[in-house]
């Protein structure tokens, strides 16, 4: 399943700006109600992480961490992840267990009711 990505510049600024925010060592996360019904995703490195094959890692690492979390983000949200420069040393699996962790503090992820059966 894929997600609709955030491309333009100012939903980026909207959302850095009314969107709540989560901080980790790894990632920050920004998020906001939208208008649609679908979850838009933008992900996000800046070039003080270093050089584009940097940059690029560690948006490849928050892409495959997200995808396991994807159905159950909140519906009618955006979602923005922005790298840092830990990301792109650690392994997806252990990003997704961070995201998740971040997402559940904030009331911005669906419970999972399969962990608890």
């Amino acid at each position: 399943m894929r997600f609709t990505p955030i491309t333009r510049n100012n939903r980026f600024l909207w959302l850095y700006r009314k969107g709540k925010s989560r901080v980790s060592p790894f990632i920050v996360i920004y998020a906001a109600k939208n208008r649609t019904k679908t979850v838009r995703i933008g992900i996000t490195a800046g070039k003080k992480l270093g050089s584009a094959v940097v940059r690029n890692r560690s948006k490849r690492v928050i892409r495959e961490a997200v995808y396991p979390l994807f159905c159950r983000l909140l519906p009618s949200h955006d979602y923005i992840f922005v790298a840092r420069s830990k990301t792109a040393a650690l392994k997806s699996h252990e990003l997704s267990r961070i995201i998740e962790k971040m997402l559940s503090e904030g009331g911005l992820i669906e419970k999972d009711n399969s962990a608890s059966s």
